[in-house]
């Protein structure tokens, strides 16, 4: 289950080498989007799907490049204290979806909303069962007017997609902020998206803020990220780097991926956190290694200089090559990779092509 409809904004990470070889790691900006008032306020909106990135331009010149936006999975609804729900959860995951969907409508036809929201993920998903998404709005809808928020949360994104029924982005709005309401932390992320994106909802920056400060405190690791650039930018609230680092930490500890990369660079250069270059290349490493192409082309550079870890020539030009086949090409390492000596380009090449599982 797909958690965005709209995502996220634009993380400009830049990365300069002076002429001491010094490595610099410069955290990311947000880009404005061209709207005729107040610009600075809004930073822009992308859909979710992931588009082309801009070619970063050689040091020492910095370049900016988009990261991609987060993408987010909506998790179920948690177990309660009915063991018969737990049974259900249970089933589902362990990935026993026949099971699941057999308990879950025992349990639904005796008026349990958290069994009616299960079999309504189930039918989206076709999971054990044949996709059917009108069954999923039905199931979904007598779960959320029982009062479950995690139905009135999928029912508002199948709303919002036009998913077992015409579009409704109005009736997915009013689910969504009931939910929000609720304490459903994804509906309050949505909703703070709408908020900011200013289309389906007027824009309305600092009601943005406070839904994503309410779903980051509810710890939704995308929310975390997307709050962190708010308060790097000053966007809805007081600019803050200092929080927007301790929010970028949080979500790096979940595993977002963006918010690993800018968490690193804060590391590296000692921005709003005690700087620390070992542990911000750890980082990045581990982005690297989950295919983030700008980690891969940050982990080049420091690999490849030295800096904040030993060199690393051949291990440097590898991800070099790795982060050049998610988009993130640099000319300046790729007339590097030339002066290298023939073993050792052979060497970074053949361990670019095994990590990509090609010949």
């Amino acid at each position: 289950m797909k958690l965005l409809l709209f995502t996220s904004f634009l993380a400009l990470l830049l990365l300069a080498v002076p002429a001491a070889a010094q490595l610099s790691l410069t955290p990311p900006t947000a880009t404005p989007s061209p709207a005729p008032e107040k610009p600075k306020e809004k930073p822009e909106i992308k859909p979710h799907a992931v588009t082309k990135k801009k070619e970063a331009t050689p040091a020492p010149k910095p370049s900016a490049s988009p990261s991609p936006p987060p993408a987010a999975t909506v998790i179920p609804a948690p177990p309660t204290d009915n063991s018969n729900a737990d049974l259900v959860y249970g089933a589902y995951q362990r990935g026993q979806y026949k099971t699941a969907f057999d308990l879950a409508t025992a349990r639904a036809q005796g008026g349990d909303p958290k069994a009616m929201t299960m079999l309504g993920q189930l039918y989206s998903n076709a999971l054990g069962i044949k996709r059917d998404y009108p069954k999923a709005v039905e199931w979904y809808k007598r779960a959320s007017d029982a009062g479950d928020r995690e139905a009135m949360f999928e029912l508002a994104m199948m709303r919002m997609a036009g998913r077992g029924g015409p579009v409704d982005k109005g009736d997915a709005v009013k689910l969504l902020a009931s939910a929000a309401k609720l304490g459903e932390a994804k509906a309050a992320y949505n909703l703070a998206l709408l908020y900011l994106d200013g289309q389906t909802l007027p824009q309305d920056v600092r009601r943005s803020a406070e839904l994503l400060r309410q779903a980051a405190d509810a710890g939704l690791p995308e929310a975390q990220y997307a709050l962190a650039t708010f308060y790097k930018e000053g966007t809805g609230v007081p600019k803050d780097i200092e929080r927007a680092v301790r929010l970028l930490q949080a979500a790096s500890l979940a595993d977002n991926v963006d918010a690993e990369v800018e968490y690193a660079i804060a590391l590296f250069n000692g921005t709003g956190t005690p700087k620390n270059q070992p542990a911000a290349v750890a980082l990045l490493r581990k982005a690297a290694r989950q295919n983030s192409p700008i980690a891969q082309n940050r982990l080049a550079w420091v690999l490849i200089n030295g800096v904040g870890t030993q060199a690393d020539k051949v291990e440097g030009f590898k991800w070099h090559l790795v982060a050049k086949t998610g988009g993130k090409g640099d000319p300046d390492l790729d007339k590097q990779l030339t002066d290298l000596p023939p073993d050792d380009r052979a060497k970074a090449e053949a361990a670019a092509k095994k990590w990509l599982g090609t010949k």
